[in-house]
């Protein structure tokens, strides 16, 4: 299948030090009347897979927008030129724009990725069962783990993946901060047979760009 992506590059007069976190709460607080924004309803946290996801690259912001998200972010994306992040500001000087359908989608040939943003691969459960497990164990689970977050996508976009997925990953732990959190992430290269489209995000806390890919 393939989805509507639109990818917005926000080059400030300085690099944003600041993660995707900030970069959601000031876009979200900016437009509360916009739910896909911010992925919140009055009272509640939408349990959806995030269709618009902010990522800092390298200094560099980006907002990726899926679909419905693609849309409501094109509309929005002209509505602002600076940047309030935590107790930093800064000035867009240039906006960049991608709007493309790109590939979801089994692929017959292997294909390469990088995590250009730490992939949050364990919960609480499988932290404990990862740390009782030997390398080829911990590699395997990960494994697993990467298959079935590329599955959840599939899901929330009715896709249905009919063949098995084969996944190589060459990656390691680094310590990320998510809610307040202190956890775990990984970095590194994967290698799967299946298309994915350029920055999306896999795993926990895509919305806030952990997980974010970038093909190789």
């Amino acid at each position: 299948m393939e989805l509507l992506i639109y990818t917005l590059i926000l080059k400030t007069n300085k690099p944003v030090k600041e993660s995707g976190t900030f970069l959601r709460g000031f876009v979200g607080n900016k437009f509360r009347d916009e739910p896909i924004l911010h992925h919140h309803l009055e009272k509640n946290y939408l349990y959806t897979y995030p269709l618009v996801q902010y990522k800092v690259i390298e200094g560099t912001p980006v907002i990726l927008g899926i679909n419905e998200g693609a849309t409501v972010l094109k509309n929005i994306s002209n509505e602002f030129d600076n940047l309030k992040l935590g107790t930093s500001s800064y000035k867009i000087v240039e906006k960049k724009t991608i709007e493309k359908y790109q590939n979801f989608c089994f692929s017959e040939k292997e294909r390469k990725y990088r995590f250009v943003i730490p992939w949050i691969a364990l919960n609480e459960k499988n932290y404990k069962e990862y740390n009782s497990l030997n390398k080829k164990e911990q590699t395997l689970l990960l494994h697993k783990v990467l298959i079935g977050n590329i599955l959840s996508v599939a899901k929330a976009f009715e896709y249905v993946v009919l063949s098995e997925l084969k996944v190589k990953t060459k990656v390691k732990p680094v310590s990320v901060v998510y809610k307040e959190v202190p956890m775990i992430g990984f970095t590194g290269d994967f290698k799967i047979n299946f298309k994915l489209p350029e920055f999306i995000g896999l795993g926990k806390g895509v919305s806030q760009g952990f997980g974010t890919v970038k093909s190789v």
